[in-house]
């Protein structure tokens, strides 16, 4: 091992040997690092939690037809004609049959609805969603877990498991009242944490009639033709769509329709997560450079005698820089574990692309862990490298006068 080698890790032990000298001001340093990290990771769990639990409600091989051109099912109107233009039509226009040889279809309308939260007693907003009884099955990820699905023309709902889980008055074979009538809770279904769960699902004509909404429809689902060429599928029913009498219908992908709802979400989430947490970081640098200083000062004796007894600059320089990025580290892992720990799982809500609720469990990633974890560890590089050049110009006479 070269000289200079041996000079950095000897001059390394020594500094990080000196902390518990200096404990206050380096737990300041690792506290400070460990909130800029939490507090991104927050964030950034948020979004990522947020965008799991619409894009798990998406599938490739569900197209949503909507019309009035939107792109989300709010303000959204299908004409009659059109939905019997599209029912009789024959040939390959991408949409699978079911076995009755008719297309699978369902005709759905979004209407919000208030429930009074038992736990606050906060109103709440809900989506109640009106189907054909093909609904439920065009939806591959959701299962019953309790009860059976709603008949058609009768005044029952199934209940998302988020709803059922956070409200009461949901159970199965409750009366809760929707609008201005009672309805009979029937069961309850689960979606892998999609948004689906956010929903409470009832049939088409009972909702038309009990919100004055006859006739009224929003949007359709269909199953897109074929097993691998969704594309394909999609790209013959736009075709067979514009062909169409009457105003134009837009035909999107389920999976793209929900990535784009989420992306809009997300993004906003992050425009505001990663401003404070630059700004603290800001903070953080000012503080680790103010706690780095402080130790070149505190070493400046030891720092000067050893430089005097050979040690070059680069040793010194190499050692202060360490000793920030190793204090930076562990505020950061400490940071990373205060943010899994808090917020992992964690249920929050936020409003959804129809104006209603839509519950989420934040989700404390990898790849969010590394983010907020860099930028944690860019705290200690940034704050340290003053420190650590200040180290390398210490004057040597302080070595002798303390020695003298």
């Amino acid at each position: 091992m070269s000289s200079a080698l041996k000079q950095i890790f000897l001059m390394i032990r020594v500094n990080l040997g000196s902390l518990p000298r200096r404990l206050a001001i380096s737990l300041s340093m690792v506290l400070s690092v460990a909130l800029v990290v939490a507090v991104l990771a927050g964030f950034l769990a948020m979004a990522r939690g947020f965008e799991a639990a619409l894009q798990g409600a998406g599938s490739p091989d569900i197209a949503v037809i909507l019309g009035g051109g939107t792109n989300q099912e709010t303000g959204s109107d299908v004409p009659a004609e059109a939905i019997r233009s599209l029912a009789a039509a024959t040939g390959g226009i991408g949409v699978a049959r079911n076995a009755a040889g008719g297309l699978a279809l369902s005709r759905e309308i979004v209407v919000p609805v208030d429930v009074i939260r038992a736990s606050d007693g906060a109103d709440q907003t809900l989506s109640l969603r009106g189907m054909d009884p093909a609904g439920p099955g065009l939806r591959d990820r959701a299962s019953l877990s309790k009860g059976r699905l709603f008949s058609p023309g009768a005044r029952e709902i199934v209940v998302g498991g988020r709803i059922a889980d956070e409200f009461s008055g949901f159970a199965v074979g409750d009366r809760v009242r929707l609008g201005a009538v009672d309805w009979t809770v029937v069961g309850h279904f689960t979606s892998g944490g999609s948004a689906f769960e956010s929903e409470i699902w009832a049939d088409l004509e009972a909702v038309q009639s009990a919100f004055d909404r006859q006739g009224q429809v929003q949007s359709l689902r269909v199953r897109l033709a074929g097993t691998g060429d969704h594309a394909g599928a999609l790209a013959a029913l736009r075709e067979h769509l514009s062909a169409l009498p009457g105003a134009p219908l837009t035909a999107l992908s389920e999976a793209d329709l929900y990535a784009a709802q989420s992306e809009r979400t997300a993004s906003l989430i992050r425009l505001f997560g990663w401003p404070l947490a630059l700004l603290m970081a800001v903070g953080a640098t000012a503080g680790a450079l103010n706690t780095m200083m402080s130790s070149v000062s505190d070493r400046a004796i030891e720092i000067a005698t050893l430089r005097l007894l050979g040690f070059g600059r680069l040793p010194a320089f190499t050692a202060t820089w360490v000793e920030a990025v190793a204090l930076s580290i562990t505020g950061a892992a400490l940071g990373i574990l205060a943010s899994w720990l808090a917020f992992n799982g964690w249920q929050a809500s936020t409003m959804g692309a129809n104006n209603t609720k839509m519950a989420f469990q934040l989700d404390v990633t990898a790849d969010v862990a590394l983010t907020a974890g860099l930028l944690g560890l860019a705290i200690g590089i940034i704050g340290g490298a003053l420190p650590a050049l200040a180290a390398t110009r210490l004057p040597l006479t302080s070595a002798l006068r303390a020695r003298g």
